[in-house]
């Protein structure tokens, strides 16, 4: 169920454009300091990883693992996806927070 609401939330912050998937656009959006939660799949290439945590850290912008990438891609009504990052407050710390809840709900 708590996959449900998390999955719904994503898909109306893209639906209000405040999401951005691809890993070349997220990393910019770090960098320029606009991201506000990355979401990282993981089966994601360790590359990938890598790359994608490094600059979360450095930026110490939250990063959050999904189960795999055709979760987070069906949640944005695109193909699979492996990072998307959240540009809006209020979307990321209720995302985070429902996140957190199925996690250990």
């Amino acid at each position: 169920m708590n996959q449900n609401r998390w999955v719904s939330l994503l898909g109306l912050a893209n639906r209000a454009r405040k999401v951005i998937s691809g890993e070349e656009l997220v990393l910019k959006e770090v960098r320029n300091g606009r991201a506000k939660l990355v979401l990282l799949s993981r089966d994601a290439s360790n590359n990938t990883m890598k790359k994608v945590r490094d600059k979360c850290n450095y930026y110490k912008t939250p990063i959050l693992m999904i189960d795999n990438r055709e979760i987070l891609g069906q949640a944005i009504g695109k193909d699979a996806r492996v990072v998307v990052t959240l540009t809006d407050d209020g979307f990321a710390k209720k995302l985070s927070m429902l996140l957190d809840e199925s996690q250990w709900g």
